[in-house]
């Protein structure tokens, strides 16, 4: 015989689980408020400039703010990220154009 489900504990964890989903989300939302220097903005402010943005229909203008989250966020990762053996003046190390130390 079958052991019967035991629907109501399963409700509970998936309830569970979507809590600490929704408390991850708010910590990371305030952990890109800080990020990106928005902290100094009073909230009355950051609240009034997210509706904007959320109702705003022009394509371009979503467009260009898409691009710019982008570019943070790849500016973000690369401080972040171990220096690899490039040259940041484009040449080759050992080639001879490289700037000496």
């Amino acid at each position: 015989m079958r052991k019967p489900r035991d629907f109501d504990s399963e409700l509970k964890a998936l309830a569970d689980k979507a809590k600490l989903l929704k408390e991850r989300r708010v910590r990371q939302l305030g952990e890109l408020v800080i990020a990106t220097g928005a902290e100094a903005l009073d909230a009355d402010m950051l609240a009034g400039a997210l509706l904007g943005v959320a109702t705003n229909k022009d394509a371009s203008v979503k467009e260009s703010w898409r691009r710019a989250g982008a570019a943070f966020f790849l500016r973000s990762a690369r401080k972040s990220a171990p220096r690899s053996g490039h040259s940041d003046q484009g040449a080759a190390p050992g080639d001879g154009n490289a700037p000496s130390a």
